[in-house]
């Protein structure tokens, strides 16, 4: 499937009418990322975006075409191979009894079969039966996971999660019995209003208990919306539809986090409600984190009326979960509650090391919502501060377009500190002097940086956010001289507000980048004490920590970018 979605991007390649020349690298980039996605290796799209930056808009909108028609592959290849099924299926006759049901008619059908309210002979009880029409009607996907449904729903008992009674096959229709919950779904109610606060956690905190239930008994859910959300006539939900459930065990001394996929299939889901995990692809890390990130995303809509990601299409849709945060959902709904927003943000985490360990452990704080007390979303552990703080942004990918720019960069900066330090040292007293050295100086390196920078490719709209930040912290340092001699200052005199500058710029990069840069930050800050104390060797100072913090970054990323290209070369080889 995923060498027939390739061979779609690149048709979609021609009908789009991109230039020829980028036509084959562009093909080769995606076969290479499904080739990766098909071997259950983790996908590493942001290095790829940063590496072809020229094609970055292009691979990311081809991608998520992938993404999406591996989803929907079974049933597409399943019309595409024979263009008659529906027609089939359509007169196909439903017999009226199976096995030990009698059929009394149709509740609702989906991709994979219909289910019909039913009698039970035997024990003269209501049930629900859902069947595959034909057994030959369906392909070896949507059988799978027919069985998948009904064994992982078979294997679970819960009071919130609907029973399956018995799994059979009569007249080669694969069907099986279940509970029959006479009501409605979460989503339609969803879409009459929001529901309350209140209602929100009392609803939700049943459901959280179920799948953490689910999760001891070593099954991932995967496909948590509100449909697969059923209220029956008292008010009380049901889990329902285990089409998409996974079999995991907990790998010996790994703990509860690390689960173990045992069972092999594709990652799949609803493209408003799944976590960035299962939308990136990276099958090897769907976990418990991923069935909690979708509770959280269904109390977001439970709470404002909507998915947290809405779009026109499924791709954009994809696109969004890997690029952006949700709307603030008191932005959509000021009358929720700050503690249950907070809940909603720490469930939808992006990283998933920073939601919660357990579906226990969300509903534990629904309650303690619902109970008045200190929810524990509002005080994280100082390490998940920390390491929320620290972690590289996915718009990091960009500074290996900037390694050796930077280190270039280091370099000339050093360089005018000494020669500033020399002429000071010399008596030199001339304000236009220090300007010459440093307005020209930075001036020409700019735009020899910015000449460069534009030869690796086309400059995204970080980059050029920061690159504005550079060039206001340039525009502010060369303005000191002019400040100086308003105040009547000594020529050098606030040479230390230099540090500052710069300290401030690498606070910005890491609000953008990388939260390392807020060490860059502090150094450079804790700079303008000595370089105050010793003002005749300050710009010396200035510019060992200064270099120093541009030259070890860019070193980094330098070396980055050439282990990914030795990798991708090494990959390329292995697959030939």
């Amino acid at each position: 499937m995923l060498r027939l979605n390739s061979t779609f991007a690149h048709e979609s390649l021609n009908s789009q009418n991109i230039m020829s020349t980028d036509d084959s690298r562009l093909f080769e980039i995606l076969e290479q990322l499904t080739d990766r996605l098909s071997r259950n290796v983790p996908v590493e799209l942001d290095r790829v975006l940063a590496e072809n930056a020229d094609l970055s808009d292009d691979i990311r909108s081809l991608w998520a075409t992938i993404l999406v028609a591996e989803n929907l592959g079974p049933s597409l290849s399943a019309f595409t191979e024979d263009p008659a099924p529906f027609e089939v299926q359509a007169n196909f006759q439903i017999p009226n009894e199976i096995g030990d049901y009698i059929l009394e008619g149709e509740i609702g059908r989906g991709g994979m079969g219909v289910v019909y309210r039913a009698r039970q002979k035997s024990l003269n009880r209501a049930v629900a039966v859902k069947m595959l029409l034909r057994n030959d009607l369906a392909n070896r996907t949507q059988l799978a996971r027919f069985q998948s449904e009904a064994e992982s729903g078979a294997g679970l008992d819960h009071p919130h999660i609907v029973s399956v009674f018995e799994v059979g096959d009569a007249a080669e229709i694969p069907f099986f019995s279940m509970q029959l919950i006479e009501g409605t779904t979460l989503s339609k109610r969803i879409a009459e209003a929001p529901l309350s606060n209140r209602d929100t956690a009392s609803l939700m905190i049943p459901i959280c208990r179920a799948i953490a239930h689910a999760h001891r008994s070593g099954i991932l859910h995967r496909d948590l919306k509100p449909s697969n959300i059923l209220i029956d006539a008292k008010g009380v939900p049901y889990v329902s539809d285990f089409g998409l459930a996974k079999r995991f065990s907990l790998v010996e001394g790994a703990g509860t986090d690390h689960p173990s996929l045992t069972e092999s299939g594709a990652i799949l889901g609803t493209p408003g409600y799944m976590a960035p995990e299962q939308a990136v692809g990276d099958r090897g890390i769907v976990s418990k984190a991923t069935d909690i990130y979708s509770l959280g995303a269904i109390v977001y809509a439970c709470l404002t009326g909507r998915a947290p990601f809405q779009a026109a299409s499924p791709v954009d849709a994809i696109l969004m979960i890997l690029e952006q945060d949700p709307p603030l959902p008191r932005l959509l709904n000021p009358q929720i509650d700050v503690d249950l927003e907070l809940i909603v943000l720490k469930a939808m985490q992006k990283p998933a090391d920073l939601r919660y360990d357990s579906a226990d452990e969300l509903a534990d704080d629904l309650q303690a919502y619902l109970n008045n007390e200190p929810v524990s979303a509002r005080s994280s552990h100082f390490s998940q501060v920390l390491s929320r703080a620290f972690r590289p942004t996915h718009h990091a990918g960009v500074l290996e377009n900037w390694g050796l720019l930077w280190m270039l960069h280091a370099c000339v900066l050093f360089v005018l500190c000494i020669a500033t330090d020399f002429a000071h040292y010399q008596q030199v007293e001339s304000r236009w002097f220090y300007v010459g050295v440093w307005c020209v100086g930075l001036g020409a390196w700019a735009a020899i940086f910015w000449k460069l920078r534009h030869l690796a490719g086309p400059v995204t709209f970080v980059e050029r956010q920061i690159a504005h930040v550079w060039a206001a912290s340039m525009a502010s340092s060369s303005a000191l001289y002019g400040v100086e001699y308003l105040l009547d200052l000594p020529v050098l005199k606030l040479s230390p507000v230099l540090a500052l500058i710069t300290g401030s710029v690498f606070v910005v990069k890491a609000g953008i980048l990388s939260g390392e840069f807020y060490v860059h930050a502090v150094l450079l800050f804790l700079t303008a004490i000595p370089m105050a104390l010793f003002p005749s060797i300050a710009l010396t100072i200035f510019g060992l920590v200064a270099a120093g913090t541009f030259f070890v970054s860019g070193l980094k990323f330098y070396q980055l970018k050439r282990l990914n290209r030795t990798n991708l070369t090494g990959s390329r080889h292995d697959r030939f």
